[in-house]
């Protein structure tokens, strides 16, 4: 599959890109080579390969998820510039 200068042109239009006249030949040399790399890959030979969730084997230490000091609604409103009924007051920003 190779591409135009139109599907350039349509590609920019729908990906909200400013492509400058002069570079639209450059761009589309750029993109038919993405194009031909793509086609290798598709190429290659994966049939016996397992896919992968990551290629780092460690894997994270969770920790398990315990609630420590809570209700201290009062005590975390006091540090607030404003609050009223136990909620932070803000700015309105929708008219």
């Amino acid at each position: 599959m190779a591409v135009d200068t139109e599907t350039v042109k349509r590609i920019a239009f729908l990906a909200r890109l400013k492509i400058e006249e002069d570079k639209i030949e450059e761009t589309k040399k750029e993109f038919n080579d993405i194009l031909e790399w793509v086609e290798q890959l598709n190429e290659v030979n994966t049939d016996n390969v397992e896919p992968l969730e990551s290629v780092n084997e460690f894997h994270l230490a969770l920790r398990d998820d315990v609630v420590s000091e809570g209700n201290q609604r009062d005590d975390v409103l006091c540090n607030a510039p404003d609050a009223e009924y136990g909620y932070f007051v803000v700015p309105k920003v929708v008219e």
